[in-house]
């Protein structure tokens, strides 16, 4: 793949000057899903799919960029006099939120860069394509200018830009785990306090298999910022009789006994979601580390039925697969991955039963939906890398 970049890079930019090539993961969710937003736990691990690049700095200001995927855009320019961001700048607005944020961050970018970049995560699929471009963009710019900051900082900065420059009111789930990404391992991590720590993915005989709706979603105009806000009052209403900082400081016994405080049904059973879920993922761990990856299945299954009936961001194509999946004998567990509102779902499948369980769940859901689904038969990897 560096190979294939780095020449289509020197086809349109040229090959003069020293150019450099990166590649940053994507990544999955395996359970612990709406709960990073609301100081609870999650359970990602990066993908070996995800974003190469190559870049070259300038000696000017000026931004070139240029994506395989969207080889009819061509080249798109821009200044880092212009980090503003625009509907007309599409994707380039990942990239250049990051160097706005640097710049926030009191690191402005002192030159401008040609930048060229080629995914193989499936686009608008949930598996954190603009969160992979984002932690690949901030590694580039430290490698390219020496910037102080750790991993787990260029995690920060990509959720900042996307909060604040892209307007998406993302966790920081998808950026951690890309960002601090470890082959073979997932991450327990805490998002109330950001403590984390690896947990190896033992799946003996069983592989993770992700299923793409290819129902494309953008997160930013999908119902995910008004998911956050109905938990964001069910919270102000909770903190009336009970002190917490998140919904992730419950139990299940605890929001049993405060839930009518909450003054709606459908903000509680938001509520519900998250803190059942909370406690979901810290169990869930807790049977991997036992080896009783029978049970994690059975909590993954539980966390989609959460996120149909309370949470309310599967929709038709996410159940589909899901439901279809729990059929296949060797399906272990399946849950919808990442926002919701199409995108992923996330599978453990034993190894024998893999060909069958993507043969009956693509043809069921053809059948259904009208349109076929993608599989991806993934491995854990690491996270960004200077290739």
């Amino acid at each position: 793949m560096k190979d294939k970049i780095l020449q289509k890079f020197a086809e349109v930019f040229g090959a003069e000057g020293d150019v450099k090539a990166y590649f940053a993961p994507g990544r999955v969710n395996l359970i612990g899903e709406h709960t990073d937003y609301n100081g609870g736990h999650v359970f990602p691990c990066a993908l070996t799919i995800g974003t190469y690049g190559a870049a070259r700095r300038r000696t000017d200001n000026k931004l070139r960029f240029y994506s395989m995927n969207f080889e009819k855009l061509g080249m798109i320019e821009s200044s880092l006099d212009d980090l503003v961001s625009s509907k007309e700048a599409g994707w380039t607005n990942y990239p250049k939120g990051v160097m706005w944020a640097f710049g926030e961050k009191g690191m402005k970018v002192p030159s401008g860069m040609d930048l060229m970049l080629y995914g193989n995560i499936p686009n608008g699929s949930g598996l954190s394509s603009s969160a992979s471009v984002e932690v690949l963009m901030g590694y580039i710019l430290r490698d390219f200018f020496g910037f102080d900051v750790t991993n787990q900082d260029l995690a920060l900065i990509g959720q900042f830009a996307e909060n604040n420059y892209n307007k998406v009111n993302c966790g920081i789930m998808d950026q951690f785990a890309i960002a601090m990404g470890k082959k073979d391992n997932a991450i327990f991590l805490d998002t109330a306090d950001l403590s984390f720590e690896y947990a190896p993915i033992v799946l003996e005989g069983a592989k993770i298999v992700i299923a793409s709706s290819n129902k494309k979603r953008g997160l930013g105009d999908s119902k995910y910022n008004e998911r956050r806000s109905e938990c964001e009052t069910a919270l102000a209403e909770l903190q009336e009789k009970v002190k917490i900082n998140g919904l992730g400081d419950l139990d299940e016994e605890t929001f049993e006994k405060y839930q009518s405080a909450i003054q709606d049904d459908v903000r509680r059973k938001r509520a519900k979601h998250a803190v059942y879920e909370n406690q979901r993922t810290i169990r869930a761990v807790e049977a991997l580390k036992a080896n009783d990856v029978a049970l994690f299945g059975q909590l993954m299954n539980a966390s989609h039925v959460s996120l149909r009936d309370d949470y309310e961001v599967t929709g038709i194509e996410l159940d589909t697969l899901v439901e279809e999946a729990w059929k296949v004998d060797g399906c272990i567990g399946s849950r919808m991955t990442g926002a919701g509102f199409g995108g992923c779902t996330v599978s453990i499948v034993k190894d024998e039963a893999i060909d069958s369980f993507i043969e009956k769940v693509g043809k069921a859901y053809e059948a259904k939906i009208g349109y076929a689904a993608d599989f991806y038969v993934v491995e854990v990897g690491n996270g960004p890398v200077a290739l």
